[in-house]
């Protein structure tokens, strides 16, 4: 009887926990933006040529930018990659994009990788082979690359484990660092890479000594993908990353959420130098 009890209270404690204003606005967002998405997908199969923004001399542009790039105006110039997670394409970034073009990167551009990929190495070489177009026709050597869900692990593979050359920094939102128990329902190539204990995840853990790229992984409590929520912290002790949790944010919806999204910003634009395993809330 005591047994059945404590399992009734924390039941209890857990829709609690679950229905608070701030968890229950984030669910609605989630499922709105879901549908929304949806309708978007198809317009984001086609893959997108990055485009450099030819105003970029500090005079032209709007004083808040000025005043966001003041510190350091050349980090405006710097390239901005965003890979998508599984079985998704370009789309799920449409507001990400575009609110960080008015901010004023003046090269923000996504890259679509196959839904039929079983292997998240091949996707980080053709990441790779990307890379080095985008160095190319920007003239810059390295690139800003931001990851949601499966495209933050596959970033995360080429630069620990493939090259970090391209790379100005990484920041990944939603990623399953330390893999999710999801991945035990879809017995996939690619989907098995992703539970913890994995001979990818093992690949990852495996020491990285004199690490020196900037790594950001944003998690959320409302992670209903990244199973336990945790997972989606990087702890690697060598990779020095900057934990950034949020609350109350839906899995599908932080490449939207205006937080995360000024957050990814101020990461990109240098405001953000703080590293290490410790957490930093963001509401």
């Amino acid at each position: 009887m005591a047994s059945g009890a404590s399992g009734v209270v924390r039941a209890a404690r857990t829709v609690r926990q679950l229905c608070t204003p701030s968890t229950l606005a984030g669910g609605l967002t989630e499922l709105a933006w879901v549908s929304a998405h949806a309708l978007l997908w198809p317009l984001g199969t086609r893959p997108e040529t990055p485009v450099v923004d030819d105003r970029v001399r500090p005079e032209w542009r709007p004083p808040a930018v000025r005043a966001f790039f003041a510190g350091d105006p050349l980090a405006a110039r710097v390239p901005v990659v965003l890979v998508h997670g599984m079985v998704d394409n370009r789309s799920v970034f449409t507001v990400m994009s575009r609110a960080l073009r008015r901010r004023g990167f003046t090269c923000v551009s996504t890259w679509n990788y196959s839904p039929l990929v079983q292997d998240v190495r091949v996707a980080a070489r053709q990441l790779e082979e990307h890379l080095a177009r985008v160095c190319e026709e920007s003239g810059h050597d390295r690139v800003h690359v931001v990851g949601h869900s499966l495209g933050g692990i596959v970033a995360r593979w080429l630069l620990q484990c493939g090259g970090s050359a391209r790379f100005a920094s990484l920041t990944t939102l939603g990623s399953p660092h330390g893999g999710t128990l999801w991945a035990h329902a879809v017995p996939t190539p690619l989907i098995r890479q992703l539970r913890a204990g994995s001979d990818l995840l093992a690949e990852l853990g495996r020491p990285a000594p004199g690490f020196d790229v900037p790594l950001t992984a944003i998690w959320s409590d409302l992670d209903q993908l990244v199973l336990p929520v945790s997972s989606g912290r990087c702890d690697h002790p060598d990779l020095h990353a900057r934990n950034v949790g949020v609350h109350g944010i839906g899995h599908m919806s932080l490449p939207i959420h205006r937080g995360v999204v000024d957050e990814v910003a101020a990461t990109l634009a240098g405001h953000r130098s703080g590293t290490g395993m410790h957490d930093v809330a963001v509401a």
